[in-house]
C-alpha cells in the first residue's frame, strides 16, 4: 500500500499530474476543532505532550480536508525541553527559555542521547497515527534545524533578526559549534526515534537559515542538514527527507544535491517559474503559495493554486504554502484550495 501513497510518489521523483497536498501548521488555531482540543488541553505544552490528544489535532484536518500527508503535531522546541532547558510559552508572546550565553549554561544540557524518556510522548503519539490515518495517507515527522533551534535557545525566544544567535557565534564561536553540534546529534536521535516509531517522512525545518550568509549559511544551515540526513539514511535507508531552509534565496539551488534531501521546500519568497528552472531540476521541490491567500480567498486564490501547480508541472511537486497558515485564516478558503487543485 506504501507505494501507492502520492506523497512518497512525489518524493521519490515521480511527476504526478495532480501534485500531493498538504500544509504546514494544518493542525492549528484557524481551526475552531483544535482550539477546543487545546482548551481540553490546558495549554500548548500539555497538547503536544499528550499523545492522544496530540493525535486527535493531527487528524482533524485530515478529516477535513483529505490532505495527502498528515504533519506529527509537536513543536521544534521539545529537544530543548528534553535537552534540559526550560521552556514554557506566554499566552499572545510564544516561546520562552533558559538562556545559554556561557560555557556553564552549556554544562547543564543533557546529551543527545538522553532526550528519549522526555520525548516518548511523541513517539506514541506516532503510533497511534499510524493505526488512525487512512491508508493512503502519509505521516510525516519533523524537527527543527540546528540553526533555527539554537537561535531561540541563545535568545530565549524569538527574535526579528536572530541578532543573540549571531552575536554569540561572533563572540564565542567554541561555545556556539558546541551548542550546534550537541543540537545536530540530538535531531537525528529524536528523528531516528520517530521513524521507529512510524514516521514514514521527516522534515527538517530552518525557519531562520535566511539570516544566515556566506559561509555562515554553509557551516550553520546546509552543513548541519547533511549531517543529520546522511545519519539517518545510514540507519534507515530509503527513508524520504524535506529539508526546508526558510527564506535562503539562491541557496536553495543545489541544496539538495549538497545535503542529500530527497525534497526541499521553498518560501513563498521565490518565484515559483524560478524555483521550478533552478531548483526542481534536482528533485522534488515543495511549496510555495503565500499563506496570506488563505485569509484573502476568491479569484486571486483560485488564480494562484493553478498558477503554481502549472509552474511545477514539469517535475515532481507538492503542493504546500510557503509557510505555515496563520491563525486568522478562514477554513473554507483551505477548502477552496485544495478543490482548485484536484479539479484541475
Amino acid at each position: 500500500m506504501a507505494e501507492q501513497k502520492t506523497m512518497l510518489r512525489a518524493l521519490a521523483g515521480e511527476t504526478l499530474d495532480v501534485p500531493p497536498i498538504w500544509m504546514m501548521r494544518q493542525a492549528g488555531r484557524y481551526l475552531p476543532e483544535y482550539r477546543a482540543t487545546r482548551a481540553e488541553a490546558g495549554d500548548f505544552l500539555s497538547l503536544c505532550y499528550n499523545s492522544e490528544l496530540a493525535a486527535e489535532v493531527t487528524l482533524q484536518p485530515i478529516r477535513r480536508y483529505d490532505f495527502d500527508a498528515a504533519i506529527l503535531f509537536a513543536d521544534i522546541l521539545l529537544i530543548p525541553d528534553a535537552l534540559g532547558a526550560d521552556l514554557w510559552f506566554v499566552t499572545g508572546e510564544g516561546p520562552r527559555l533558559s538562556t545559554i550565553t556561557g560555557d556553564s549554561d552549556f554544562g547543564k544540557l543533557k546529551h543527545a542521547s538522553d532526550i528519549h524518556e522526555h520525548l516518548s510522548p511523541i513517539y506514541e503519539t506516532i503510533r497511534i497515527l499510524r493505526r488512525e490515518l487512512p491508508a493512503h495517507t502519509t505521516l510525516i515527522g519533523f524537527a527543527g534545524a540546528p540553526w533555527t533551534v539554537a537561535t531561540y535557545m541563545i535568545a530565549g525566544k524569538g527574535t526579528p533578526d536572530q541578532g543573540p544567535a549571531h552575536a554569540l557565534k561572533a563572540e564565542n564561536r567554541p561555545l556556539f559549534n558546541a551548542l550546534i553540534g550537541r543540537l545536530t546529534n540530538a535531531t537525528i536521535e529524536y528523528l531516528s526515534a520517530q521513524i521507529d516509531a512510524g514516521a514514514e517522512v521527516v522534515k527538517i525545518f530552518d525557519s531562520w537559515a535566511g539570516s544566515l550568509k556566506g559561509d555562515d549559511f554553509r557551516d550553520y544551515a546546509l552543513e548541519p542538514t547533511r549531517q543529520i540526513i546522511a545519519a539517518l539514511k545510514e540507519r534507515h535507508p530509503g527513508i524520504p527527507i524535506i529539508a526546508f531552509p526558510r527564506e535562503a534565496g539562491d541557496h536553495y539551488i543545489g541544496f539538495a544535491k549538497a545535503t542529500g534531501a530527497d525534497c526541499v521546500a521553498i518560501d513563498n519568497s521565490v518565484d515559483s517559474d524560478w524555483a521550478a528552472a533552478h531548483v526542481q531540476t534536482d528533485g522534488c521541490v515543495q511549496g510555495n503559495m503565500a499563506p496570506g491567500h488563505m485569509v484573502t480567498g476568491g479569484d486571486a486564490l483560485v488564480s494562484e493554486v493553478r498558477r503554481i501547480r502549472k509552474a511545477f508541472s514539469g517535475g515532481p511537486h507538492i503542493f504546500n504554502l510557503g509557510h505555515g497558515i496563520t491563525p486568522d485564516a478562514d477554513p473554507e478558503n483551505v477548502a477552496l484550495m485544495v478543490n482548485t487543485l484536484r479539479e484541475g
